[in-house]
């Protein structure tokens, strides 16, 4: 086997392998309102639950050449935000929303998306999306690189409304082949949940 350590990595090369073993890795699509009220939307794929009670989640927001990103940036200035689950039926359009936009450039606009509004906060979320979670910020740390400048912020999201499709949401179960969740795997690729294995744990 193969051993390496890390920092004898340049950045580019620990990224591809991260992003190429830590597979597949949930994709949240998130909307967030600047101070001008240009609603922005970007997908993340540093996503995950934190605690089911009380319902967080956390995002990794990377910063670019030492700036905070659109996103990062609207999340704590606002403390609110929506996230979806991106699925097979909207993957297209969301990776549009991948590019390096300005801030008066509204991704949800310019990808063909529909606002739909929240109903405990001010920002929308986007109808194309199965489910989808209104979020307040909790909490964020700054991570530092090595050079001791922050290079990313840890967020910690709480969930304060969910929306679901009605067809998903079955004897308080999610239906997992009827959402189409896409997960994120390394470089330009994707993958679709394919054949699910079943074992009981332990007691």
């Amino acid at each position: 086997m193969l051993s390496i350590d890390p920092n004898t990595l340049p950045e580019k090369e620990n990224y591809k392998f991260l992003t190429g073993s830590i597979i597949p890795r949930p994709i949240a699509f998130v909307t967030s309102f600047s101070d001008e009220g240009v609603l922005n939307g970007a997908p993340f794929s540093y996503f995950n639950i934190v605690s089911a009670n009380p319902p967080l989640i956390s995002l990794s927001i990377q910063r670019k050449e030492g700036k905070r990103k659109d996103t990062l940036r609207n999340i704590i200035t606002n403390r609110e935000f929506v996230v979806h689950i991106v699925d097979d039926s909207n993957l297209d359009k969301i990776n549009i929303t991948a590019g390096s936009f300005p801030p008066s450039v509204s991704e949800i606009e310019l990808a063909g998306l529909t606002p739909i509004p929240s109903e405990k906060i001010s920002v929308p979320g986007i109808e194309e999306a199965k489910i989808r979670f209104e979020c307040v910020l909790e909490n964020y740390m700054e991570i530092d690189g090595d050079n001791q400048e922050p290079i990313c912020e840890l967020i910690i999201g709480r969930i304060v409304q969910y929306h679901i499709e009605n067809h998903l949401y079955e004897k308080g179960r999610v239906n997992q082949e009827k959402l189409g969740a896409v997960s994120r795997l390394g470089g330009n690729d994707y993958a679709k949940i394919g054949e699910v294995t079943s074992i009981k744990r332990p007691k």
